[in-house]
């Protein structure tokens, strides 16, 4: 997961291959909170890992929910209807899936709970909710803004409650308080209780998620049409043992769009087929209107792009509301402009979404026409698109849908802002699309110099900045030269042969900072003098770094590529965007590596230190192949008196000098 202020995206061409994706945040609150309220031990598999569902294990722990974790399985203890704890202060943070439902089932459970979360959940509306749970008899408070979290849950005996009267709720603002209401009402269904729905219900797929799942907790809802709802009495929730969480349909839109758009052999999406329960699974049925081809079997899909460019819709996508903002980002590839209707629904969301889309899509250069409940996107044709960078909105969908922007025909990358959003539905995303699709060219930052210059620090923390993957150049010398040692061999030319040999065919593999050499750790066995010295002497033999070659290149991957080394620049990536030459004077590196061995508790000399780096310097310097030295067009740091941090600062700088995003 990028947890980096912004994430470059470059352009990119081509997709295809296989994702599997993360649970449905839907399924996995509702099933989640049916768990804890049902009696008996449900087991919960492929259950979503994200923000949403971990506040509300949170919740569940605080109100003395056993839940015990196997790796991606789950085992929930349920509470029978009855709290362990009657009071707690609850942080539910973004998440309306768990706001709204735990304030309907906390209000007929009998306990005192203080309900808050980020500040854009306090602007979220929640007030239909109250109002029908206190035609009920319940009691909550508003601690701020009336109509909107936090709140304040007084208990109320469940003999005080009344249910003679049907409960009205509004529809037409959000599905999650008609939600609410039906997984919360069994706990009191000591009679027939029915629910009235006022106005038109949105987002009536959602609704069918719940009755499913209700069902599947042995509570059968009697609806008549999308206006009445009953719970006849004597509902109870039974564990059903073991229940699995389908992938989610929402985030399987943007795989679909993709397939749709990209050149490529077609994504295949494993976790949800077109059978799911889940209403935004019909979203393919709008990429299809756009031209996609898209093939299903049981639990898999298969997009590939079919008209092209895509066709123009006019849709009213009130049935697919989040799935829905990933269509505006389709329209930029369309043949004329497309209308989507009906989606007032986006305007409470995690953020306004029609304002958030509409200005995003304007700065990548498309006209874009908005109002109350309808966005229209205009095609951006060749030649029109900016780059821009994407503000998210702490909107996880914002990002997931603009990252699609990437593959213009124009070549234009785009900045995500705050790509960590994703973390609410699917940590994972970016790491999962980069897996998938293409790019012309990845980018590189080469920071090559002579040995104990820093750039090793220097390389690492660049590429943590970024979210760019790193590649030490020098680790893999070193583990040549520990392998040439342990074969008995040495670094002359009557072994070469069979030391690039060794290279070509290193089991090593870089794991959470320690390097694995077929399995053993051998970390430590790198950071010695001595390593360094044969990594050196190794470096220089022809037949060696021609092997090496292919591996150092390997490590080019999206998003991009810090690598450090002493030709990177200059033979491994010449294209680099980047290139960076970092310096000290012999004396000042002799200086920090004495500092840093001392520390060690190995006993040196400066002096000795300095002898050592002038040799290895001239040796470095005067091989006959790609000898050590600056690349033509690299900025020269010299960071003899600087620390890590100003280097840092100052490879940053240089980095976003040649970006686009500047005056964007």
């Amino acid at each position: 997961m990028f947890t980096t202020p912004f994430l470059d995206i470059p352009p990119l061409g081509a997709a295809a291959g296989t994702v599997r994706l993360p649970g449905s945040k839907s399924i996995s609150n509702r099933v989640l909170l049916l768990a804890a309220l049902a009696s008996g031990t449900t087991t919960v598999y492929d259950l979503l890992d994200s923000d949403d569902t971990r506040v509300m294990l949170d919740a569940l722990a605080a109100l003395g929910c056993s839940v015990e974790r196997a790796g991606d399985t789950l085992r929930i203890e349920g509470l029978g209807g009855r709290l362990k704890t009657p009071s707690a202060s609850l942080f539910l943070g973004n998440a309306g899936t768990a706001m709204r439902p735990l304030t309907a089932a906390l209000a007929l459970l009998g306990g005192e709970f203080e309900l808050r979360g980020v500040p854009r959940m306090h602007e979220r509306p929640i007030g239909d909710l109250v109002d029908a749970l206190t035609q009920l008899g319940c009691r909550v408070d508003y601690l701020g803004n009336p109509g909107y979290p936090p709140l304040q849950i007084h208990p109320v005996a469940l003999d005080d409650l009344q249910l003679d009267a049907p409960i009205r709720v509004r529809g037409d603002v959000s599905s999650q308080f008609l939600t609410a209401l039906l997984l919360a009402l069994p706990l009191a269904a000591r009679r027939d209780i029915v629910i009235d729905v006022v106005g038109e219900l949105i987002s009536k797929p959602y609704i069918e998620i719940t009755l499913n799942l209700l069902a599947r907790f042995g509570i059968t809802v009697q609806r008549e049409g999308w206006q009445r709802f009953t719970i006849p009495a004597g509902s109870q929730y039974r564990s059903p043992g073991d229940i699995h969480v389908e992938a989610d349909a929402s985030s399987a839109s943007y795989f679909i769009a993709l397939g749709a758009i990209a050149e490529g052999t077609g994504i295949r999406i494993e976790g949800v087929g077109a059978e799911s329960i889940q209403g935004d699974i019909r979203f393919i049925d709008a990429a299809r209107q756009m031209g996609a081809r898209v093939d299903s079997g049981p639990n898999w899909l298969a997009i590939s792009r079919g008209a092209w460019p895509l066709r123009a819709i006019d849709i009213d996508a009130n049935h697919i509301p989040d799935a829905a903002m990933t269509l505006a980002v389709m329209a930029l590839y369309a043949d004329g402009p497309s209308t989507l209707r009906n989606i007032a629904s986006w305007r409470v969301k995690e953020t306004d979404r029609i304002d958030a889309m509409a200005n995003e899509l304007r700065k990548l250069g498309a006209t874009v026409e908005d109002g109350p409940d309808f966005i229209r996107v205009h095609p951006l044709p060749a030649g029109g698109w900016q780059p821009a960078s994407i503000k998210t909105y702490d909107d996880h969908r914002v990002a997931m849908c603009f990252s699609l922007a990437a593959f213009n025909p124009d070549g234009v990358a785009v900045r995500i802002l705050d790509p960590h959003c994703v973390a609410k539905t699917f940590p994972d995303y970016f790491e999962t699309l980069f897996s998938v699709a293409h790019a012309p060219e990845v980018p590189v930052i080469c920071i090559d110099g002579p040995t104990a210059s820093g750039k090793g620090t220097l390389t690492v923390e660049v590429a943590r900045r970024l979210g760019y993957h790193y590649l030490d150049s020098g680790t893999l010398y070193r583990v040549t030269g520990l392998a040439m040692r342990r074969a008995g061999l040495d670094a002359e030319p009557a072994h070469e042969a069979r030391i690039a040999d060794l290279a070509r065919a290193l089991p090593l593999v870089f794991s959470e900072g320690k390097v694995l050499l077929a399995g053993e750790d051998v970390s430590e066995d790198l950071r010695t003098e001595a390593a360094g010295m044969d990594a050196s002497r190794v470096s220089a033999l022809p037949a060696v770094r021609a092997a090496l070659l292919a591996l150092q290149r390997s490590f080019r991957r999206l998003p991009g590529l810090v690598a450090d080394g002493r030709d990177m620049g200059t033979v491994i990536f010449p294209d680099a965007g980047l290139k960076v030459y970092l310096t000290a004077s012999a004396a000042h590196r002799a200086e920090r590596r004495y500092k840093q061995l001392i520390s060690k508790g190995i006993s040196t000399t400066i002096d000795s230190l300095r002898a050592d780096l002038e040799a290895r310097d001239l040796r470095d310097s005067s091989r006959s192949v790609a000898p050590l030295k600056p690349a033509p067009d690299a900025r020269l740091l010299d960071n003899s008196h600087q620390t890590i941090e100003q280097s840092v600062v100052q490879v940053l700088a240089w980095w976003q000098e040649v970006q686009p995003f500047e005056s964007a």
